[in-house]
């Protein structure tokens, strides 16, 4: 039986924590922000508690705070143990993760998660790459957990993650924008009808998930694309499209203030 901890319990942690015991590992959790305890998460009170004897670290805890924990933790894992960061974060952001961890002779892996997890919880699809890409996949699979290896390094996992969310975050923005004007106009519920036609046979919830998730999860997102930015600037590539998507987000997150 593998043992997990996952620091992070907030909806994509706490959706990890509980899938993967649900799926047969040993898994405990820390977070001092949230208790969910209640949901049968075996949450510990410190960090020291959650990671000791843990074999595989998942760091859910969101990039602004990645590094910091990542510096936290590797000082407390056990020796041999993997840390695996599943924050969406700049490619240097996880190569700044990666030196702590190596730093302490810990295995580290760079991992993306490629979709919302409230979808399907630990079995949302994910891009690993680093060294210890191809260990945290053998160790998740049978967990039911689909991981894909990204070849090369670390911080690649990541980039590819942000290419994705150009597009994924500016469709969003584009029905949004369409569906405000729309609004203004009367003709809100002509047009989400017509979107959803576009989008295929679950067309509806599809309109309905980017919208509600681009303002429940705004301030992340916008955190976000401010990393897509500097990987598409560092590309020398056009960004006009993601800079509007910015600019949308940053409008949202203002008036949600």
């Amino acid at each position: 039986m593998v043992r997990i901890a996952v620091m992070g319990l907030g909806e994509a942690g706490a959706l990890y924590a509980r899938g993967l015991a649900d799926a047969g590992a040993e898994v405990t959790g820390y977070d001092p922000h949230v208790d969910v305890s209640a949901l049968g998460i075996a949450q510990r009170q410190t960090l020291a508690d959650c990671l000791e004897g843990a074999e595989l670290v998942l760091s859910l805890v969101g990039a602004r705070a990645s590094v910091d924990a990542a510096r936290d933790a590797v000082e407390r894992m056990a020796p041999g143990a993997l840390l695996a960061d599943l924050n969406t974060a700049a490619p240097a952001t996880k190569r700044e993760v990666a030196a702590l961890a190596r730093g302490a002779g810990m295995a580290v892996a760079d991992v993306a998660v490629l979709a919302p997890v409230p979808r399907a919880g630990h079995r949302t699809p994910l891009l690993a790459s680093g060294d210890a890409a191809e260990e945290f996949a053998r160790r998740m699979r049978p967990l039911g957990v689909p991981v894909d290896v990204a070849p090369g390094g670390i911080g690649d996992a990541a980039r590819l993650k942000l290419l994705r969310a150009v597009f994924m975050k500016g469709l969003a923005a584009l029905v949004i924008e369409g569906l405000e004007a729309a609004r203004a106009t009367g003709a809100e519920e002509w047009l989400r009808a017509q979107i959803a036609d576009e989008l295929g046979a679950d067309g509806d919830t599809a309109v309905e998930r980017l919208v509600a998730g681009t303002y429940m999860h705004v301030e992340r997102r916008e955190h976000e694309l401010r990393d897509v930015l500097s990987v598409l600037d560092e590309a020398g590539t056009p960004a006009d499209m993601t800079r509007a998507t910015h600019a949308w987000l940053a409008r949202i997150l203002a008036e949600s203030r």
